[in-house]
């Protein structure tokens, strides 16, 4: 990154560029590379901490600022903060290869845990452990995007893995018939592990209710429901 001055080029150091673009305009900003993410997501961060300078320009790396004219057209301001509140909320935001690295971990933990939750062992209809799944992803290389959405990769992860383990992408639909004794404490422990689709009393105070859960989810929710009625309760797969 040139520092020449002839040419008003700027040297940014260790900070980084978030931009933003509308009507073939860019507009960019210099700001630190740790505050600018947090800002982002949603952390109460004073905006003069995360600016480096107060100067939208069109190209940071070659020193031009922005025309005013255009910024009041595309942000209806000249305000520095609004407009670096829109850029960096709805812009892009450069990575460092450290950021980069630690995005893409996080979003490998979250991918995992959620493959537990969502998918089973279809030969032993039961989930796989997440180290289980972490190295079939390893030794399928599989590429993890750190911005793509989770729901959206899982079934690319697992159209990937299906050839080293036998996993499949499941959501249950299930009935249980909780008796009366027990079903004013089940009901937190039944709407923690899915959604309740439908449910009624019985004349003889039991209750029963169909639900949908992850697949991965099922063993743990009978395994508390073993632990509450002492194995006194009816399940049905639907």
């Amino acid at each position: 990154m040139s520092g020449i001055r002839g040419d008003k080029r700027i040297d940014i150091g260790k900070n980084i560029i978030a931009s933003y673009e509308e009507k073939g305009l860019k507009f960019e900003i210099i700001v630190d590379p740790d505050k600018s993410w947090e800002y982002r997501n949603g952390k109460d961060i004073d905006l003069s901490n995360v600016l480096i300078g107060y100067t939208i320009f069109e190209d940071v790396m070659r020193g031009e600022k922005a025309n005013v004219e255009d910024l009041i057209d595309i942000f209806g301001t000249d305000d520095v903060f609004k407009i670096a509140d829109k850029i960096l909320k709805e812009g892009n935001i450069q990575l460092t290869k450290e950021r980069r690295k630690r995005l893409l971990e996080e979003k490998r933990k979250l991918l995992i845990n959620y493959l537990v939750k969502n998918s089973i062992d279809p030969t032993k209809n039961l989930p796989h452990p997440p180290a289980r799944i972490e190295r079939a992803i390893e030794e399928a290389k599989v590429h993890i995007d750190p911005f793509l959405d989770i729901k959206k990769q899982a079934e690319n992860v697992v159209s990937k893995i299906s050839s080293i383990i036998p996993i499949r992408l499941e959501v249950l639909r299930i009935a249980l018939k909780i008796p009366s004794k027990f079903s004013a404490k089940s009901y937190g422990i039944i709407e923690k592990y899915g959604t309740i689709e439908k449910d009624e009393w019985q004349k003889d105070g039991s209750w029963i209710v169909i639900i949908q859960l992850p697949s991965g989810l099922q063993q743990k929710l009978i395994d508390d429901m073993n632990n509450l009625t002492k194995g006194k309760f009816e399940l049905k797969r639907l």
